[in-house]
């Protein structure tokens, strides 16, 4: 069984600002710092961001779905500002998913504006079909939430400055 969601939400920053976070680890930085209750932490198992890095996600004792999951990401796309990760191991694949896909988008919507998208790809297996319910978008919603937060608190903070330096 293959399935999708999605869920989109806009960012008062330039694509490219959005993209220095998304594109690269600073994003497991701000996530880490952002959700410390939900998440243990992030570890780089290899690479340095780019396709073919590997993470491994650790979760607070106690949660009750998993302990924790690798996963690789598969395209850095720099032009396009999309990356997409997919579990390697644990998690999903141990409730019986063939595939499980986070894909992140950053869409260009104005100069001082864009669009972050998340998606998450799945195929289960037919027999592991109820499990299909633990998938849900919430997760990457609050990544994106939480990563806006730090884009507008970082592009605020330098208009800040940039004022203060052309009044002077």
């Amino acid at each position: 069984m293959f399935g999708t969601i999605s869920e989109e939400i806009e960012v008062n920053v330039p694509a490219s600002k959005a993209w220095e976070v998304y594109g690269t680890l600073k994003l497991t930085k701000v996530v880490a710092e952002g959700l410390p209750d939900a998440l243990d932490k992030i570890e780089v198992l290899q690479g340095d961001g780019n396709a073919g890095t590997v993470l491994k996600l650790t979760f607070p004792p106690g949660n009750p779905v998993f302990t924790s999951y690798k996963e690789k990401f598969t395209i850095v796309d720099h032009v396009k500002k999309m990356k997409e990760a997919e579990v390697i191991e644990g998690a999903y694949l141990d409730l019986g998913f063939n595939l499980y896909r986070i894909r992140l988008e950053i869409i260009e919507k104005s100069a001082h504006s864009c669009i972050t998208r998340a998606t998450i790809e799945y195929d289960v297996k037919e027999e592991a079909a109820a499990n299909a319910s633990f998938v849900s978008i919430e997760p990457l919603l609050n990544i994106m939430k939480i990563a806006a937060n730090h884009l507008l608190k970082i592009n605020n903070s330098q208009i800040s400055e940039f004022v203060y330096f052309t009044a002077c």
